[in-house]
């Protein structure tokens, strides 16, 4: 990272005067947060702009979700992509709606001005995916018909909108971002009726006939972990499409699931028997500590074709979406049929925050797996794709996984990640480690690399991965011109097989080969808060290097 991005992040004393040109040289757009922050107050400091910044950006963010539904309410106007896409930005306009408020009560508390650092990081996060979700609305109305005649009128005031939400990530990190306590992530708390996959302990409420179904999916070990460690689970349902179980539907499942269930509640497990599943599975942010467990890769498959060409924005041709938080899928395949022919098509779309997927396989064309937002990790997946098959703007890790480039259309060349970094305050990026390229059986003599830059700061990392002869020498290819080459982070550390000699890489000033230090900063433990929400489910991981 450049060192005038570094100067963002300085720490500033509560105690320091701040006036209204001083704190805005620390954001992405100085110009605008002076004219934006117009506080006379001799006294205020950073964290007076940083409140007054949120609290603007929450009006913003109201006014635009209510100026969405103006043009919804008059749908025979616009186009069927054009309403999807404004279907998508109202969505995401009230997510950032809450975010924001959830972090002005953090932010208009002024004695939260030494935040723990799990605090800090989850304001961070929101902050960041605020920034994200916007951006998703743009491309979104970007990329519908030319035609549409009221496009502009939605793209100048998000234009402005994101401009504020930069602003205020940027006072968030200056003032608080960094006055921080060294805390120790805290542990899972289990209750005494807790459940161990290898132990049998089962809860009191949990029916005779359930005991039976968890004592028979435990023994497959699913989860893995040691004797010592155990999973909560507080009742589980089996979807069975031969009508056996619960449900047929995984969807009906998900309905009946408890809503913001709390981490002492433990999972609701949802068994998904062997079979090939024709549904889009949406699971919505208030099923927290949901978890489905299914009979295997290409065992238990969930599959869908909505796609680009076919009149689905790229958001919203997913397969599984999930935006619960503390999410848990193992052993099951989700894939997006449409093929490469019909240009994006997501298999999952991820905006679950601390969520975790072990043992599941990815399989799509352009744009399988689409990373969306908040804190992810994948351990032991496989990931099958061609165009910018790993993409968006979480801040995610893979571990143990198996990539898998595949044969493109004709034409075309593949990348493996195209990550979605729009800020250099946000807290995201892709890094993969312990993983493994390999070409898929179809793959011919296609280009293949590491990555693109989708967005200016673009940000990936891999570590100690097995590259094949697939990856092209350069290992990384660009947008367009030379947008973001010397603004987007992308790195390499110890990596191996005949793809990962770095002797002909590109010389963008983005692109480094790092050290064990630098290389420790995109680890589970410290990248996303890995040691705080991985233990509880179970999965196995390695926090460092």
């Amino acid at each position: 990272m450049a060192m005038s991005t570094l100067l963002l992040f300085l720490f500033l004393t509560s105690s320091t005067i701040a006036t209204t040109p001083t704190v805005c040289q620390y954001t992405l757009y100085p110009s605008f947060c002076r004219s934006s922050l117009p506080i006379t107050n001799s006294s205020a400091n950073v964290f007076d702009y940083g409140c007054f910044s949120v609290r603007k950006s929450i009006s913003a963010a109201t006014k635009f979700s209510a100026f969405i539904d103006k043009y919804l309410a008059r749908p025979s106007s616009l186009t069927t992509p054009a309403i999807r896409a404004l279907q998508d930005c109202h969505y995401l306009a009230q997510l950032n709606i809450e975010f924001l408020q959830n972090t002005f009560q953090t932010v208009d508390d002024k004695s939260q001005t030494a935040l723990s650092t799990i605090k800090s990081q989850d304001i961070q996060t929101m902050l960041s995916a605020i920034l994200t979700n916007t951006q998703t609305c743009i491309d979104g109305v970007q990329a519908t018909s030319a035609s549409w005649t009221s496009k502009n009128g939605i793209l100048a005031p998000l234009a402005n909108d994101n401009k504020l939400y930069s602003v205020s990530l940027a006072l968030f990190n200056r003032g608080w971002g960094h006055h921080v306590k060294n805390n120790k992530p805290t542990s899972f708390h289990r209750n005494k009726h807790h459940i161990g996959f290898n132990n049998g302990h089962l809860p009191l409420k949990m029916s005779e006939r359930n005991k039976a179904i968890f004592e028979t999916v435990g023994r497959r070990k699913l989860l893995q972990q040691a004797a010592d460690d155990q999973v909560v689970v507080s009742d589980i349902v089996v979807v069975s499409q031969d009508g056996s179980g619960n449900f047929t539907t995984i969807t009906e499942a998900i309905n009946i699931a408890p809503n913001k269930s709390a981490a002492a509640d433990g999972y609701f497990m949802i068994y998904v028997t062997a079979g090939v599943y024709e549904e889009y599975v949406n699971i919505p942010k208030n099923k927290l500590y949901l978890m489905i467990i299914g009979d295997g890769i290409n065992q238990t498959v969930i599959t869908g074709n909505h796609s680009v060409v076919d009149g689905w924005t790229t958001f919203n041709s997913a397969t599984f979406i999930v935006t619960a938080p503390y999410f848990v899928a193992v052993n099951i395949t989700i894939r997006n049929t449409a093929g490469a022919i019909k240009h994006q098509a997501v298999a999952l779309r991820n905006g679950a925050d601390l969520s975790t997927f072990y043992s599941c396989s990815f399989e799509g064309y352009q744009d399988t797996l689409y990373t969306h937002s908040l804190r992810q990790f994948y351990r032991e997946c496989d990931i099958y794709g061609t165009v910018d098959f790993i993409f968006g703007n979480a801040a995610v890790v893979f571990q143990n996984c198996n990539l898998y480039p595949r044969q493109p259309m004709s034409g075309q060349f593949n990348a493996i990640t195209a990550q979605g970094r729009t800020d250099p305050g946000q807290n995201t990026g892709t890094s993969i480690q312990n993983c493994s390229i390999r070409a898929a059986e179809d793959l011919g003599s296609t280009k293949t690399y590491l990555g693109r830059p989708w967005k200016e700061y673009s940000r990936t990392v891999y570590m100690k991965t097995f590259m094949d002869s697939s990856i092209d020498g350069e290992g990384w290819r660009a947008w367009s011109g030379d947008f973001a080459l010397n603004t987007s982070y992308y790195a390499e550390f110890d990596n191996s097989g005949p793809g990962s000699d770095t002797s002909e890489r590109v010389n963008w000033d983005g692109f480094h080969i790092i050290n064990a230090t630098e290389a420790s900063s995109f680890t589970a433990s410290t990248f996303i808060p890995g040691d705080e929400f991985i233990p509880q489910t179970g999965v196995p991981y390695d926090g460092g290097l």
